[in-house]
């Protein structure tokens, strides 16, 4: 028999999902605090060089920042909630 996850019940996932979003939030604002920072010390130190190189710059490093911290949050989510410990597995020898 598979075991329930934590995330089954409703009060238990709306409260890991929230503290995802805020996450999730706390990210974004990071990452846009150092796309700004990033832009800033290309632009003092190279010039004003074109336009794609500066928007290729700021999605490269926002696009890395949120899909990491949204991978990271997704690991936290799981492993904080008990959801990784309710699988059943196959290979485990021991009988319960």
């Amino acid at each position: 028999m598979i075991p329930r996850s934590p995330l089954d019940d409703p009060a238990k996932a709306a409260f890991a999902w929230a503290r995802y979003k805020r996450l999730m939030r706390a990210m974004g604002l990071l990452s846009l605090v150092v796309i700004v920072l990033a832009l800033g010390l290309l632009y003092r130190h190279n010039g004003f060089v074109s336009i794609h190189y500066y928007i290729a710059t700021a999605l490269g490093i926002g696009f890395t920042m949120l899909l990491t911290s949204a991978l990271m949050g997704l690991l936290f989510l799981s492993s904080g909630t008990g959801h990784d410990e309710s699988i059943a597995d196959p290979l485990n020898d021991t009988k319960e």
